[in-house]
């Protein structure tokens, strides 16, 4: 007799964990400060985006966990005032491409534990994905 056994119903009744990514970048005070306090085990995969580009299959993951593509584009960032983004009408096409352009419009960091992402700095956000971790 063959069992077949849904992943998620296998993930739900005991304690695996399919994916923990941090995706930072290496040259930021900040990712580096939430880093340290976090203090990730080893089961956790860190990306420096700066060195190892996040793909197109990336950045679509966290879509589908986000929502939106504008959720994950930092509009802090130097080059979406110095490119005048911010007095345009941009897409969420827009905010995809932008965001496989330049490291530097992914709000960051971005942590994901399993399917649930934590977008960006804020105390809160940190706070609920050091819990999750």
């Amino acid at each position: 007799m063959i069992f077949f056994v849904k992943l998620t119903d296998l993930i739900a009744n005991s304690s695996i964990n399919i994916m923990k990514k941090i995706y930072y970048l290496k040259t930021c005070n900040t990712c580096l400060r939430i880093l340290k306090a976090i203090n990730p085990s080893s089961d956790v995969i860190l990306q420096d985006i700066k060195s190892e580009p996040i793909t197109v299959a990336q950045v679509e993951a966290m879509r589908e966990l986000s929502g939106s593509y504008e959720s994950l584009f930092s509009k802090r960032a130097k080059l979406y005032k110095e490119m005048g983004l911010k007095d345009q009408n941009l897409t969420e096409r827009d905010f995809k491409n932008y965001i496989l352009q330049h490291y530097t419009f992914l709000k960051r960091p971005v942590i994901i534990v399993n399917d649930v992402i934590f977008i960006g700095n804020s105390k809160n956000v940190i706070a609920k994905a050091e819990e999750a971790i």
